[in-house]
């Protein structure tokens, strides 16, 4: 059996990179405009916090966290902007002790839960290893929209590995989101490593039958803005073989929910 500590050390981790990030901006910064529209730094930010408050919730009080999803089913096209919008109006003080608080109860939970439990979510219940994932991939992709509000570069470590899987996994629903049938056959995806062994040569990250017919290759920072779609597939070295993987990294998501406008490749507007 797989230890799930890891994840709960990398969304740990991640977490508290962002924070670095974030931690010492003036106010003006948290009204930044980060690429999703409409959405600030405090808008990222109140996401991460409010996501993982229901994500405690679930965990912790299933009566609450079912009234959540009651609010979320009366309003399914806003719930999400809703929540970053409540938060987004909290003095950065505020809402960044909240985000801290929140996230460090939630890891106490999550990694103490014992194997085998399953929490609800708004999708499938999810194990605790399986819901930090989630809150990692989340963490990343959203940091990644803070980061070039900033325009800051972050070098990529190997907690991507986490993405990566997510998005490979994700696959078919991608494909389902949009009314799409999935292909029958599994994929060959390798993906090099950020970090080298001390040549600079990543680690080949692989997923899928060796002799697969159709296959996916780059580097896991390309794949993983991809399919947190955060970059558009032009800028990325991102490569297919076959028909329909090469259908997938037009369309490719980590992440539940509608798959959004996406990002215009680097010298467009829109």
């Amino acid at each position: 059996m797989i230890d799930p500590t890891p994840v709960f050390d990398d969304l740990r981790d991640e977490s508290e990179e962002l924070d670095r990030l974030v931690g010492e901006l003036s106010e003006g910064d948290w009204a930044l405009a980060t690429p999703a529209a409409g959405w600030t730094v405090a808008h990222q930010i109140a996401h991460l916090a409010w996501t993982d408050r229901s994500a405690l919730l679930a965990a912790t009080d299933l009566a609450a966290f079912g009234a959540e999803v009651e609010k979320a089913l009366a309003a399914p096209d806003r719930f999400v902007d809703d929540g970053a919008e409540e938060g987004a109006g909290l003095p950065p003080a505020r809402l960044l002790a909240e985000w801290r608080a929140g996230r460090d109860a939630l890891h106490k939970v999550l990694s103490s839960a014992p194997r085998g439990v399953r929490f609800p979510w708004y999708g499938p219940p999810m194990s605790g290893a399986s819901m930090a994932t989630a809150r990692l991939m989340e963490t990343w992709a959203h940091g990644q929209d803070i980061a070039d509000a900033l325009h800051v570069m972050r070098p990529p470590t190997d907690r991507l590995r986490h993405v990566a899987r997510i998005g490979v996994r994700a696959r078919d629903f991608a494909f389902g989101v949009r009314g799409l049938t999935p292909p029958e056959e599994e994929f060959r995806v390798e993906l090099t490593s950020p970090t080298g062994d001390g040549d600079g040569a990543g680690e080949l990250w692989t997923y899928g039958p060796e002799d697969a017919a159709q296959r996916v290759t780059g580097p896991a920072l390309d794949f993983c803005l991809l399919v947190t779609r955060r970059a558009h597939r032009a800028d990325l070295a991102v490569r297919a073989q076959g028909a329909d993987a090469d259908r997938w990294l037009d369309i490719a998501q980590a992440f539940a929910g509608p798959p959004g406008t996406g990002r215009a490749p680097k010298g467009t507007t829109g």
